[in-house]
């Protein structure tokens, strides 16, 4: 595959992925997309803070081409304030709870200040044997200490509320000698950045389809923001890109199916979807023909955006692109550039070879 680094595309992964956006609390994110997309004619945003993205050739008559990529991410929101001042809270979207303690975060307060903390459990000087012992950490036994002394401090001097979102306090960084990049919520704005790099690609050709791009909202709690906006594009065949959990670094070889530097990962079928099997091979034997990298996957867990396009209206085709992420879900992960590339420049074949006779075959 070839391509040319491009200085401005890594800068938008970056703000983007940088973006303060739990699921529910997309504001940051989707204003970082804005500023990025901001060449685009014409955007519109919801009150579920989906944002949709209009190309200039955009007709209003013509079938619809979907790419989606959700915004938010996974992170937390504060339950209750203990009155030693700490912070008891709840996650949104799914994490280990094993990976939590001893995490910096960042607490919104009622001001819209991000303050510092620190998910924290009773240190092990303090624990008895069986604490010691025990090797399940359960969400209750986990607190947020952003240094307050009493409850009347959290609220009085820190300014916290309850409700208020947390995410992870990290600042993506990318090495240039070995092409990764290393930051938090590459689920999914490695895909929301993909989606914007493929409509500016996009740009200016005559295509038999207008192409709406949507950055969606709460997909880690449910798709709930897909759920509005399908019904908002009425897309006829869409691509929904992922940041997609790799394993290969705990996985047998002969069983790796997501390789960080191998493309993007095309799933046949994960917990929520069975990926159109007509479409899905199309997109495999097209990145073949292409000379572009591709993964295939057999997913035993998982779930996306594809799930909810798959079964609304009267059946949407779909194949969910993901470009391999170490560690979602997680506070610190890591993804490449040459996996961005590969997905961006196979999406755009998708788009500019698909003809809507082709799609009736699917």
């Amino acid at each position: 595959m070839n391509y040319t680094f491009d200085e401005k595309q890594l800068q938008t992964i970056m703000a983007i992925a940088d973006a303060k956006g739990p699921s529910g609390f997309e504001d940051e994110a989707v204003a970082a997309a804005r500023n990025a997309a901001s060449w685009m004619p014409r955007i519109e945003e919801d009150s579920m803070r989906n944002l949709y993205l209009y190309r200039k050739e955009h007709s209003g008559n013509k079938p619809v081409f979907m790419l989606d990529a959700h915004s938010d991410e996974c992170g937390f929101i504060v339950h209750s304030i203990k009155p030693n001042g700490c912070l008891r809270f709840l996650t949104l979207g799914g994490w280990s709870t094993a990976g939590l303690p001893s995490s910096k975060v960042l607490v919104r307060n009622a001001l819209g200040q991000w303050i510092p903390g620190i998910i924290a459990l009773k240190p092990v000087h303090f624990m008895t044997a069986a604490e010691r012992a025990g090797g399940n950490i359960d969400l209750s036994s986990l607190v947020i200490d952003i240094g307050a002394t009493s409850k009347e401090e959290a609220v009085e001097k820190f300014h916290i509320r309850i409700a208020e979102p947390v995410v992870p306090a990290v600042t993506c960084e990318y090495s240039t000698e070995n092409d990764l990049l290393f930051g938090k919520a590459f689920d999914c704005r490695i895909g929301c950045a993909a989606v914007l790099e493929t409509l500016r690609r996009l740009d200016g050709l005559d295509l038999p389809f207008d192409v709406v791009g949507v950055l969606s909202s709460q997909e880690e709690v449910g798709e709930r923001g897909m759920k509005v906006a399908v019904n908002h594009v009425k897309p006829d065949v869409a691509i929904c890109f992922e940041g997609c959990p790799a394993d290969d670094t705990f996985t047998e070889g002969y069983a790796i199916q997501t390789a960080l530097k191998k493309g993007p990962m095309f799933r046949h079928i994960d917990k929520s979807i069975i990926v159109n099997p007509r479409y899905q091979r199309f997109v495999l034997e097209l990145a073949q023909q292409k000379g572009l990298p591709v993964q295939e996957s057999v997913r035993e867990g998982g779930g996306n955006n594809g799930a909810i396009v798959q079964t609304a209206l009267d059946g949407i085709p779909v194949v969910v692109a993901g470009v391999p992420v170490r560690y979602i879900h997680a506070m610190n992960c890591i993804t490449s550039y040459y996996d961005y590339e590969a997905t961006v420049q196979l999406a755009v074949e998708i788009v500019t070879a698909m003809t809507p006779e082709l799609l009736k075959g699917f």
